[in-house]
């Protein structure tokens, strides 16, 4: 993904189409909030949007692949994160259906 993606502006003219959002800096990246509850992370990776039990099998039928990092010379996956497809960036109606799922 672009630098850009990890610009607090770009955030949230990004996720505009979906709701108000609100961006706070985590870790080498930034949260993305509606609510007051993270839906999303933009990190150096790329951008993520939450998953769970339901909605994990979408994403993974998708191919976006969990967030994952280095810790200790091992590979750490967090699944409750997953890559937001590259459609979303330039498609309002991809956007707004996978946020709709990282908002569940």
């Amino acid at each position: 993904m672009a630098e850009a993606a990890y610009d607090p502006d770009f955030l949230i003219d990004l996720f505009a189409p979906f709701a108000r959002v609100s961006v706070r800096r985590m870790f080498s990246g930034h949260a993305v909030y509606r609510d007051g509850i993270v839906f999303a992370l933009a990190i150096r990776a790329g951008l993520y949007l939450k998953a769970d039990a339901q909605t994990a099998p979408l994403f993974e039928a998708a191919g976006l692949p969990c967030f994952s990092y280095m810790s200790g010379g091992k590979e750490r996956q967090v699944g409750t994160y997953r890559l937001m497809p590259e459609a979303c960036l330039d498609d309002e109606d991809a956007l707004k259906e996978w946020a709709s799922l990282a908002w569940q």
